[in-house]
């Protein structure tokens, strides 16, 4: 058994929601601001997550009984409750977006469903884990933008919009469960930085493609406004991908903990925004 006590911050403490959002009549249309590519580019990071939270799931419980630290053993609890009502919330969004805008869910799905099920097969375990704990990484600090500058869902659906600030949430509160069991079972530093690369490359390779599908389903592949919108949004305001790339560098670092870069203030402001909403502990 191993010993090695969580990092997060004094007092931190989460649990999973039960979110309610009505989502019919904005998935129907382009929600976000009638963008096109904003629609689908968000729509398309939403059919990455249920195979691939059921994989963090997996990757973290392998190693649960290898942990002592009872700390570290609530957050794994907390981990997998809020990752399995992602898991739930996203299916039922894409399920509903295909239904609506006539999306093949089969095929777009079909690619994730092999590399994960060639993972499980050919990769050890704590490569498993170090594949979560990049992944972790990607969307905690999407997360943080999102959370620190609403521009970035500007115009967007309400409803639509309250999902994916929860998801955010729920991601900056469980952003270091991965990356603590990782190191208690003795994950190294290049593990994790080749993780890193491999994650990034597959997580914007699949929501590109996806988003492409979704696209030319739409009849908007070959529009040369949307994509010059979408490297806009990406790249240059609110420019996504541009004012990440510090924070996806510092998980570069041999001393690199998610819990360095402490926004809880985020989760502060989102709750007191929440005094009347649907979404609840549970």
């Amino acid at each position: 058994m191993t010993t090695s006590p969580s990092r997060s911050p004094d007092g931190h403490r989460f649990l999973p929601r039960h979110p309610a959002f009505e989502l019919e009549d904005a998935l129907a249309s382009d929600w976000h601001g009638g963008s096109a590519f904003r629609t689908a580019w968000f729509n398309a990071m939403s059919m990455l997550f249920p195979l691939g939270e059921k994989f963090f799931i997996d990757s973290v419980r392998h190693y649960r009984q290898s942990v002592e630290d009872p700390q570290l053993q609530r957050e794994i609890t907390a981990f997998q409750g809020q990752e399995a009502v992602h898991r739930k919330e996203h299916q039922r969004y894409n399920e509903l977006l295909c239904e609506l805008r006539g999306y093949d869910l089969e095929a777009i799905e079909n690619p994730i469903r092999e590399r994960i099920a060639w993972a499980n097969r050919e990769l050890s375990p704590r490569r498993r884990l170090a594949g979560t704990v990049a992944n972790e990484h990607l969307t905690a600090i999407l997360a943080d933008f999102m959370l620190r500058h609403r521009d970035s869902l500007q115009d967007a659906d309400a409803q639509v919009a309250s999902l994916w600030l929860w998801h955010g949430i729920e991601e900056t509160e469980h952003k270091a469960v991965a990356f603590d069991v990782f190191q208690a079972v003795g994950g190294t530093t290049s593990e994790r930085r080749e993780a890193l690369f491999y994650s990034t490359w597959y997580f914007v390779k699949d929501t590109f493609r996806i988003a492409r599908l979704m696209l030319r389903k739409d009849g908007k592949l070959w529009s040369i406004r949307e994509w010059l919108s979408g490297i806009n949004y990406l790249f240059v305001r609110p420019g996504v991908y541009r004012r990440i790339l510090p924070a996806f560098l510092r998980f570069l670092r041999r001393d690199f903990h998610p819990w360095q870069h402490d926004n809880r203030d985020l989760i502060a402001a989102w709750t007191d925004e929440q005094a009347t909403s649907p979404v609840r502990p549970a």
